[in-house]
């Protein structure tokens, strides 16, 4: 279990807070417990490493006074890299609590070797556990899936006390053939007119009102 070091914070407010990230801290809040919510200013960098290696339970000692606390929630900037807040709560190491873990699968599907492409549809599992069980993530196995194999959240290898919340029937994944797209017939092409000849004479058509021009018998050779 990671340790943070935190102390009371008193800065409030967007100008207030941006000297603190200026200097590589974040602001931070803890609550539950039915204690008053405690506003707090912690590492940017601990946190940073903590959360980068999975830790969820945190030891948090705020001058002096160290209490468990879970990750609630952690906001970031537009682009998902910098640490803007975190929420803490305060929770006790045997009490049960629902959580949000990664769902990570390990392994080649034997449909592979038939053509067969794995397709993960859920990347996250929630739970419930205790405090002390809470999972970096859930690892499965997906070596034994064939074609049309369907692994379902059902299916996943939760830690020992802990349960599934939610619909098990929650496709984690698939194994399938991808069909190759069928190309549309081209179109038939139309044969193109004839080219005109330059300098053929066309039949002129009289203009309205104008009386077309008559051919006359030859005369009969006597």
């Amino acid at each position: 279990m990671a340790v943070l070091k935190a102390s009371k914070r008193e800065a409030f407010g967007t100008r207030k807070v941006k000297p603190l990230r200026a200097a590589g801290m974040i602001p931070g809040i803890v609550y539950g417990h039915g204690e008053p919510p405690l506003p707090i200013t912690l590492s940017r960098h601990d946190v940073g490493v903590a959360l980068a290696h999975g830790e969820r339970l945190l030891e948090l000692d705020v001058s002096g006074q160290v209490q468990n606390v879970l990750v609630k929630e952690v906001q970031y900037d537009p682009m998902g890299q910098e640490i803007l807040h975190v929420d803490l709560a305060r929770v006790d190491l045997d009490e049960r609590v629902e959580v949000t873990v990664p769902v990570v699968l390990r392994g080649t599907p034997a449909g592979a070797a038939d053509g067969g492409v794995l397709h993960q549809v859920s990347a996250q599992a929630t739970i419930e556990c205790t405090v002390r069980a809470i999972p970096e993530d859930i690892r499965v196995s997906v070596a034994e899936m064939k074609i049309d194999d369907v692994l379902q959240m059902k299916d996943l290898p939760l830690p020992e006390g802990a349960v599934l919340v939610g619909d098990g029937e929650t496709i984690v994944a698939t194994v399938s053939v991808v069909k190759e797209e069928v190309e549309a017939p081209a179109p038939a092409e139309v044969a193109p007119a004839g080219p005109e000849v330059i300098g053929e004479k066309k039949e002129e058509e009289p203009e309205a009102g104008e009386p077309k021009a008559k051919v006359e018998p030859k005369p009969k050779a006597e």
